[in-house]
């Protein structure tokens, strides 16, 4: 690791390095691509690295550092929560209300093609909360129970939803298009099951593997949606006001092991303490750089007060079938479930 670098770690935090000081964006890029192998080397360890004290000071000064860390873009393939885009491949990380936390997940992890690095910045740090934490998966796995790790290991997850205009993402939204024939190629493509039902309102199912290795490392992971989009997940009240109004076959989200038996509350809450125990969190400050390797580490985002800011650009696109699924990849029509 280069004498300019030195990696803290402590107790609930990840790993952090304080750069040296640069005049502009410029010079910090033209280092940081000196340090390139070693950050990758250090990331493959951490899952996720703090970079602090870069100045990170608008979108344009990002796009440049994404570039040297970052160079191959990602795009945001079947769309689920709103962002803003700022151009240039650089998004806000969500728009989703400051007191809604937003749990642990692998971005795109119901996709065939994922990004393998993420890369955050805070333009604007909050004035209370909002960080924005990371798991580790190769700890969650090793946290979870046998008997449902064997499940997924076999079995996989089934993810469900249904589009609409008045909760989650419409279909136009979520596939970039406002053609059904276009929706209808992609999910053939990409091994999803589609429907529409009278009204015009379109339902997907698509089975996924729950468990992969990363391509470069070989570690297993748990990588998926399952507990972030399972109803248990949800606050009790919501929960109950969706089952009402839309029944267990049109919520916006839901999943279910690929072996056809439900998941019961406890192990939804069994999934969500491992990711609890394995995350760490830093706050925020202006400049701070976050990269995570989306295939080792999960991240989230905690409630908060105040303006905030960040920034997230996608990009090192991996193949799933790189990634030695435990289970191969397959559209799920409503009746195998």
């Amino acid at each position: 690791m280069s004498d300019s670098l030195s990696w803290t770690t402590g107790a609930g935090k990840p790993a952090t390095a304080r750069v040296p000081r640069f005049a502009d964006a410029s010079e910090a890029c033209a280092w940081l691509a000196s340090v390139r192998s070693e950050l990758r080397a250090a990331l493959h360890r951490h899952g996720a690295l703090y970079l602090r004290g870069l100045p990170v000071h608008d979108v344009d000064d990002f796009a440049k550092v994404r570039d040297v860390l970052v160079p191959q873009r990602t795009p945001y393939r079947e769309k689920a929560t709103p962002r803003s885009s700022y151009g240039n491949d650089v998004y806000s990380s969500t728009d989703l209300p400051p007191n809604q936390p937003i749990r642990m997940h692998n971005e795109n992890s119901y996709t065939l093609t994922f990004p393998g690095l993420l890369l955050f910045a805070c333009l604007t740090a909050p004035e209370e909360g909002g960080a924005t934490p990371v798991a580790d998966c190769r700890e969650v796995l090793r946290r979870l129970p046998a008997g449902l790790v064997a499940r997924m290991r076999a079995a996989g997850w089934v993810l469900s939803r249904t589009y609409s205009e008045h909760i989650s993402l419409d279909w136009r939204t979520a596939f970039a298009t406002e053609s059904r024939e276009d929706v209808e190629k992609y999910c053939a493509d990409s091994l999803i099951s589609c429907e529409w039902d009278a009204s015009g309102a379109l339902r997907t199912r698509q089975l996924r593997p729950g468990i992969i290795r990363h391509p470069a490392t070989g570690e297993e992971v748990w990588f998926n949606h399952m507990a972030f989009w399972n109803s248990w997940s949800l606050d009790e009240e919501l929960r109950e006001a969706l089952l009402d109004e839309f029944g267990p076959d049109g919520l916006p989200f839901e999943t279910a092991l690929g072996d056809g038996q439900p998941l019961t509350r406890e192990d939804i809450e069994t999934i969500n303490a491992a990711y609890e125990a394995a995350t760490l969190r830093r706050a925020w400050r202006p400049g701070d750089v976050l990269l995570v390797d989306n295939i080792l580490a999960t991240h989230g985002r905690d409630p908060f007060r105040g303006d905030r800011r960040i920034v997230v650009a996608m990009g090192d696109p991996v193949e799933l079938d790189a990634c030695r699924p435990t289970v191969a990849a397959a559209a799920r029509e409503e009746q195998a479930a």
